[in-house]
């Protein structure tokens, strides 16, 4: 199911068996070159990947292992630092550790395993960096075995719902997607002696762990190592949760998946029969589980894709395959997902959402930062801006976005992208403009998460495009020769692309390594920020939700560890209902 950077029938100058495959300046092979390679090869790619996978999944275990070690109390907002210094020193120096070896890799053998350990080091940043999250939240839920809010709010419908499911009776909702629900019930029998609540403790934490790695081999369907990790799973950072992970983990890994499937939909016309039907079936099956993980944003997605499905077609070179390739994906995804599609839409029709929230009172175009539905206080909102009540970051977003669709405007990777971001944009006010006709909300608001992924995506993509117009100059350079006549220099790699020393651009290596360490430290920033809006706190924040694991009385009768004063209830310390309007 692995598909090429840009879904382009142009063969690139650069031969992705030399190391600039998986530099940043680099790309993946083209399919002209995947359709010649030998079966070796393609099981050589296979195994690599599958190495990538391991180290990145167990990078993410990682910092959630060492953090069930420290000492201290979650309450007092002292040791709370303290947590999250220590979790950022282990990461940062397993960070390091991995960095290293690249630099090893570089120096020794003359380079010969430097891609393998940018590979690994990559997988391993995307790994750590979601192991930093879960890390904060086993630091948050010390001494409480209660998931996050215990039995309150989402937390106590899914718990129950779960258990429920698990004995073989309906859940409480039809509508709410199966897996999470059926997953929690499992894992609660086979580790948990069927506590549902116990066992979402568990899950919040794994959850929150698997989200890097997930996304990073979602990515590397569609860029290499480096470019994946940048340009993909960074801006994922701004949407990873530790509550609730599986509805942002879908999110993040659908909008990779339904741009794979468009750039295959593009080639399918000069596809064989086999590897096409295969292909369908095989992104049909993840769209189902997906699906069945959380829809909501499949419906917002919904226009924005079959956009750009018809506009990628194959209409010229192959439309008995092109439509045999999304029959095969139609008929995979219902075999996955059917039941479940007509549940939605039957009861969909139906299913009001009544549940004003905080963001429901505020400009509906505004979308760049979320205050959730516990907000605690708050001033000015949104905050004002420069331009036209419109801060900087919104401005550097709107101009990104138009560069994107300049730069890429016929690569199935941008157009895909921005075709959603459209569709959640127009879905969002659709719902919001018949608000106050129907007094529902139908969760409009979720569509900020969407919108703020898909500009962030294309925000990074200028940075991939514009590396790509220069590679492609340095080759044009490179393959006419210089202005004194001289023969094209090589880049030690096989490619006509011209070295760094006469170009007068940096070597390869010292860009990856560069990059590396950017983004070992930008990452480390990023989740310790997300880690401490975790951390328990009586300020009506998220911080309510840990706080409140701490204040229920376990099922033993006994008081968490830390509880406040050792004093603790049955639905524990309720003050957060004062902060919802």
């Amino acid at each position: 199911m692995t598909v090429s950077t840009e879904g382009s029938a142009a063969v690139r100058p650069v031969p992705p068996s030399g190391p600039a495959a998986h530099a940043p300046g680099g790309s993946k092979s083209s399919d002209a070159d995947r359709a010649g390679a030998p079966r070796s090869a393609l099981r050589s790619r296979g195994g690599l990947l599958l190495l990538e996978a391991a180290v990145a999944f167990a990078a993410a275990l990682l910092l959630p292992l060492l953090a069930r070690g420290f000492k201290l109390n979650p309450l007092n907002r002292i040791a709370q630092v303290s947590g999250l210094a220590a979790i950022q020193l282990r990461f940062a120096l397993v960070g390091l550790l991995f960095i290293g070896a690249v630099v090893l890799a570089m120096r020794l053998r003359g380079g010969r395993h430097f891609d393998l350990a940018t590979r690994l080091a990559a997988a391993a940043l995307a790994g750590l960096a979601s192991g930093f999250v879960a890390a904060g939240a086993v630091v948050a839920l010390l001494g409480t075995p209660w998931p996050m809010f215990g039995l309150n709010g989402d937390s106590g419908r899914i718990v129950e719902w779960a258990h429920a499911v698990a004995n073989g009776q309906p859940s409480g909702s039809p509508v709410y997607p199966p897996m999470p629900l059926y997953t929690l019930g499992y894992y609660a029998e086979w580790f948990r002696g069927g506590n549902t609540a116990y066992a979402f403790k568990d899950l919040q934490i794994l959850g929150a762990a698997a989200f890097g790695p997930l996304v990073y081999l979602a990515w590397r369907m569609l860029l290499s190592p480096v470019r994946a990790l940048a340009f993909g799973v960074v801006p994922a950072f701004a949407l990873i949760d530790s509550y609730k992970p599986y509805s942002q983990t879908v999110l993040v890994l659908l909008i990779p998946v339904l741009v794979a499937m468009v750039v295959a939909l593009r080639r399918s016309g000069t596809q064989g029969w086999r590897p096409l039907l295969l292909g369908g079936a095989g992104f049909g099956a993840v769209l189902g589980v997906l699906f069945l993980t959380y829809s909501g944003w499949f419906l917002w997605s919904a226009a924005g894709v079959l956009f750009a499905a018809l506009l990628y077609f194959p209409w010229k070179t192959g439309r008995l395959k092109g439509a045999a390739f999304m029959g095969s994906a139609l008929a995979a995804f219902l075999v996955v997902a059917g039941r479940y599609l007509m549940v939605m839409l039957k009861e969909g029709q139906t299913t009001k959402d009544y549940n004003f929230r905080f963001d429901n009172f505020t400009d509906p175009a505004y979308y760049l930062m979320w205050r959730t539905d516990m907000p605690g206080k708050v001033g000015d909102w949104p905050p004002p801006g420069e331009f036209g009540g419109v801060g900087l970051f919104a401005l550097v977003t709107f101009v990104c976005l138009g560069v994107a669709i300049w730069l890429g405007l016929r690569k199935p990777l941008v157009v895909t992208i921005a075709a959603m971001f459209i569709s959640a944009w127009v879905m969002r006010m659709y719902i919001a403009s018949h608000m106050y006709e129907t007094q529902t909300v139908q969760l409009y608001t979720r569509t900020n998460n969407q919108l703020l992924y898909c500009g962030l995506i294309l925000c990074a993509l200028v940075a991939h495009l514009v590396s790509l117009k220069l590679a492609e100059r340095r080759t044009a350079s490179g393959a006419t020769g210089s202005a004194e006549g001289a023969p094209p220099a090589t880049a030690g790699d096989g490619s006509s692309a011209p070295a760094a020393v006469r170009t007068g651009f940096p070597g390869r290596e010292g860009a990856v390594i560069g990059t590396l360490c950017a983004l070992l430290l930008l990452l480390g920033t990023v989740s310790s920020s997300m880690s401490d809006r975790y951390m328990p706190a009586q300020d009506g924040t998220y911080r309510i939700l840990p706080w409140v694991s701490h204040t229920i009385r376990q099922q033993d009768g006994k008081c968490p560890k830390f509880a406040p004063k050792h004093e603790c209830s049955k639905d524990g310390d309720q003050s957060w209902l004062s902060y919802i309007r």
